[in-house]
């Protein structure tokens, strides 16, 4: 059995939880992408907490994303340049990337709608393996949201 806390181990789970993330997001699996959450809290652009564990997240989600005849938000969730830094136990970690969210919906060809970075922090538990402790959403740039979010991402 392989050792989920060596590092090469640790940085495939802790990738797989993010492209997972983005995974459900796009398929407007709410409940889904909340589970990744269960024992975290999202923070808001502002610095704001938006919500803890699966019901908060949940909710955020499925109050701000707009959601399509199909059941998706009609995105894609692009992840890259992932930096991982673990603490000295190996147990937890800190996490920075960007990701790129393109949108197409009828009358709206496809373009990127958001870019920005995410910062997370993971830890595992022999419990839990590898989880999410918090992500903080960065946005940076910005195009034509109205068909995504059902707020004004200013306000966030």
């Amino acid at each position: 059995m392989s050792n989920p806390l060596d590092p090469a181990n640790a940085r495939t789970a802790i990738e797989n939880l993010m492209f997972v993330y983005a995974e459900r997001m796009d398929a407007g699996d709410f409940k889904g992408v909340a589970a990744l959450f269960s024992k975290a809290r999202m923070i808001g652009p502002k610095g704001n907490v938006q919500g803890t564990g699966s019901a908060e997240i949940e909710d955020v989600y499925v109050r701000f994303t707009q959601v399509y005849e199909d059941g998706t938000p009609m995105t894609q969730h692009v992840t890259t340049n992932l930096v991982l830094e673990f603490a000295p136990d190996g147990r937890s970690a800190s996490g920075r990337s960007r990701f790129t969210v393109m949108q197409a919906v009828p009358g709206f060809p496809l373009q990127c709608i958001i870019a920005g970075a995410y910062e997370d922090r993971f830890a595992y538990t022999e419990s839990d393996g590898w989880h999410f402790t918090e992500r903080r959403m960065k946005p940076k740039l910005a195009g034509d949201l109205s068909r995504h979010l059902n707020y004004e991402l200013r306000d966030a």
